[in-house]
């Protein structure tokens, strides 16, 4: 004979693929009843426009339904109250936004320059997919709200993130990378972001607090140029676990570079380590090297920020093409995985803390 406790117990089994939590543990199971060999509940979803809930509810319905004695199963569908929410997530009024309070982000890196034109979103982006190769998940946040770059490089159509009650969803890359930036909302990736620095700044701590992130290893964040508001917001809100800077061989590059240093040792945020980008060009039919834009000084300005110097990369026409048409996942830069290893050595344990109450 079925019994309540063993159809609770099997749906224990199904999660909300959003919240990665039992349906059971959530309250979403009401009002089972069992005749003969039948069974019947209501699922309550967090909403009815949940775009996920005929894939839970099949879900639930087969879990049931393989039960021995249970020859039917008939699942309604609801919808939780307010007060089963708050509940159920732990929240009450005036508490985190939901998504913040159910992300679980192991480690938040920036990648700054305090110089535009060097190269920050290619090397967040490399990052990530170097991340991701290595079985690890990842999230892109887009912190340059006025430049936005890192939608072209991982997505060869529109991506839009979707509602729910739990926070945004970003989209996911082919590769399963979860990317959030102001181009994936606007109406067309051409339209311009004219807004004041307040303006900047809210959206990036919503892209940090309302953005269901879900479980991450690594959230890389592609700063702006400069050292205002935009960086001093993500200093300031996100736990970093630390910052990458990344240069060019100009020496007014190493210049910038060094005030974006000062800035995060004066907001106690650990420097990881300096990436040179378009150190050098390799001409492919002679294979002769040429520092095209002068000798390289990365060791003497990871020297003088006291951080690790982490290597080169090349100017690389392919990398070009790759980004430009969405395929960043499809890039094979070798000079970039001496790079990842070494800052994997230097990242710090466990997770990230914040730095500001």
């Amino acid at each position: 004979m079925v019994e309540d406790a063993r159809v609770l117990e099997a749906l224990k089994t199904v999660m909300d693929p959003e919240l990665g939590r039992s349906v059971v543990d959530l309250g979403m199971i009401r009002d089972v009843k069992i005749q003969g060999n039948n069974v019947e509940f209501t699922l309550a979803l967090t909403t009815l426009a949940c775009p996920l809930k005929d894939r839970i509810s099949a879900e639930a319905e087969t879990t049931v339904k393989a039960l021995d004695g249970v020859d039917s199963v008939t699942v309604h569908l609801g919808e939780m109250s307010q007060d089963e929410k708050q509940k159920a997530f732990g929240m009450q009024t005036g508490e985190k936004p939901l998504a913040e309070t159910l992300n679980d982000i192991h480690h938040v890196v920036a990648v700054m320059s305090g110089k535009g034109g060097v190269g920050k979103s290619l090397v967040a982006g490399l990052l990530a997919v170097a991340l991701r190769r290595k079985g690890l998940r990842v999230g892109v946040l887009d912190a340059d709200i006025t430049g936005p770059s890192i939608p072209k490089m991982f997505f060869t159509k529109i991506a839009r993130p979707q509602g729910a009650p739990v926070g945004i969803i970003p989209p996911q890359t082919s590769t399963g990378i979860k990317v959030m930036s102001i181009n994936l909302i606007l109406s067309s990736e051409d339209d311009a972001v004219i807004w004041r620095g307040p303006l900047v700044s809210g959206a990036i701590k919503q892209f940090w607090s309302e953005v269901f992130w879900g479980d991450l290893d690594y959230l890389i964040v592609d700063l702006p140029p400069g050292t205002s508001d935009a960086s001093l917001t993500v200093m300031q809100s996100m736990p970093l676990s630390g910052v990458v800077l990344v240069t060019s061989p100009q020496n007014l590059a190493g210049m910038v570079v060094r005030k974006a240093a000062q800035m995060a040792e004066q907001l106690n945020i650990p420097i990881l380590g300096l990436v040179e980008n378009m150190s050098y060009f390799v001409a492919p039919d002679t294979g002769a090297r040429y520092d095209v834009f002068g000798p390289s000084h990365a060791e003497s300005v990871a020297r003088k920020v006291g951080t690790e110097f982490l290597g080169r990369l090349p100017i690389d026409p392919r990398l070009a093409v790759w980004s430009d048409e969405g395929h960043i996942e499809e890039s094979s830069v070798e000079a970039f995985d001496p790079i990842v290893e070494k800052l994997l050595k230097v990242m710090p344990e466990g997770k990230c803390k914040p730095v500001f109450k």
